[in-house]
């Protein structure tokens, strides 16, 4: 009765600013969406939702945004595994011939497992490297692989099809191990024409592409207080003529950190990456970005690049950025088609490559006071061990 009560005010008072309350004003978090207009407020619980929040076409108005708050809430693109679509072919080995209603080589590139907790790439990651996958035979306890079925592929265009196989200790049973699949691509999707939006304090975890994924044309999109964590892909990117600026980004345990392309024009302020994969930092194309007061420890392959491309050049703004290597050392590197202007700018056990224009500048109290601002106290510890294990090696 609330719903259709709401819904009906929702005709008849169409430019009063409303609070839309996903769970009791509304069902869904589509439905909230599909609802909103300009100067309404969407709110979550401080809960985890298994499902998604997409923006489609949708426009709020100059001073009257369209509001999603989170307040704290996890949009997780995981689900436990379903043993009635895997078939136990032998003692612990078990088949899976269909996961998703739709596979492709992208969401292969990309994919995990969660296993008791932990992401399970098998030395896989979609913008890095790419281990070989296992022959069936070969697999462990603890491990999966692909096998593609060709036979199967034929007239589907852009669309494989073949069986995982997971390998579980011996006696255990699928319903008795603790292991998810990445069931949904995005926390939050845009695509289209949007505009006026205002998105904070979500955590995006688990899908099998990206935590915040922006295509299309946006204008006027705001992000504010977002995390995303251990996304098979980006943790943020955005794409095509995307413009929208990001106050407060957590990236942790993702194959990139950030990635923007195209022609799109971004800015990040208070960003803390670490433990990610392949990229901490990937800006391509023609697009114009700029990240400030932001901390990076890198244990990833590249922790900032910066590329351009056939007549295009692109170009970065740092101000008040600290990288430092924590993992095998890598490279900071900018193409000779691309700029980084930098100010207040250190990085720290890595090799830089600069076939472009860089400038930078950067003091050791600059830095420590950024730590202070920036780095959560859990990484702080971290942080103190690295810094004196490269003290010990000038």
């Amino acid at each position: 009765m609330r719903f259709v009560l709401f819904s009906l005010l929702a005709v008849a008072l169409p430019c009063l600013a409303r609070d839309i309350r996903v769970g009791e004003d509304v069902k869904t978090i589509a439905a909230a969406i599909k609802l909103a207009q300009p100067g309404d407020t969407i709110h979550l619980q401080p809960i985890v939702y298994r499902d998604y929040a997409g923006f489609y076409g949708k426009k709020g108005e100059a001073g009257k945004p369209i509001t999603l708050d989170g307040h704290g809430a996890t949009l997780e693109g995981s689900e436990p595994l379903d043993p009635k679509k895997w078939a136990e072919v032998s003692p612990g080995l078990f088949e899976a011939k269909e996961l998703l209603p739709r596979f492709d080589d992208s969401i292969l590139m990309r994919w995990f497992f969660l296993w008791d907790g932990k992401m399970n790439h098998m030395g896989r990651t979609s913008k890095g490297k790419k281990a070989a996958f296992k022959k069936v035979e070969a697999l462990q306890p603890g491990e999966w692989t692909f096998v593609q079925d060709h036979a199967r592929d034929k007239g589907a265009a852009n669309q494989i099809f073949g069986s995982f196989f997971i390998r579980l200790p011996a006696g255990q049973k699928l319903d008795q191990a603790r292991i998810f699949a990445p069931m949904r691509s995005v926390g939050v999707g845009l695509g289209g024409a949007n505009a006026h939006l205002v998105i904070r304090n979500i955590t995006a975890t688990h899908p099998y592409n990206d935590g915040f994924n922006i295509h299309g044309d946006c204008r006027d999109v705001v992000f504010e207080n977002i995390r995303a964590i251990e996304c098979g892909d980006d943790g943020v990117s955005a794409h095509e003529s995307a413009e929208y600026r990001v106050d407060g980004f957590v990236g942790i345990g993702n194959s990139t950190g950030i990635t923007d392309t195209m022609t799109a024009k971004t800015s990040y302020r208070h960003v803390f990456l670490a433990d990610n994969l392949a990229f901490d930092l990937y800006f391509m194309s023609d697009g114009r970005y700029s990240v400030g007061d932001a901390v990076v420890l890198s244990s990833s392959e590249h922790a900032l690049q910066v590329v351009g491309g056939k007549d295009q050049h692109a170009e970065l703004r740092l101000d008040n950025v600290l990288i430092r290597r924590t993992g095998p050392k890598g490279a900071v590197a900018v193409a000779h088609d691309s700029a980084v202007i930098a100010r207040r700018f250190s990085v720290e056990g890595d090799e830089m490559k600069a076939n472009g224009r860089f400038d930078f500048d950067g003091t050791p109290a600059e830095r420590d006071a950024l730590i202070k601002a920036i780095v959560p106290a859990e990484y702080r510890d971290r942080l103190a061990q690295q810094a004196e294990h490269l003290s010990g090696q000038r």
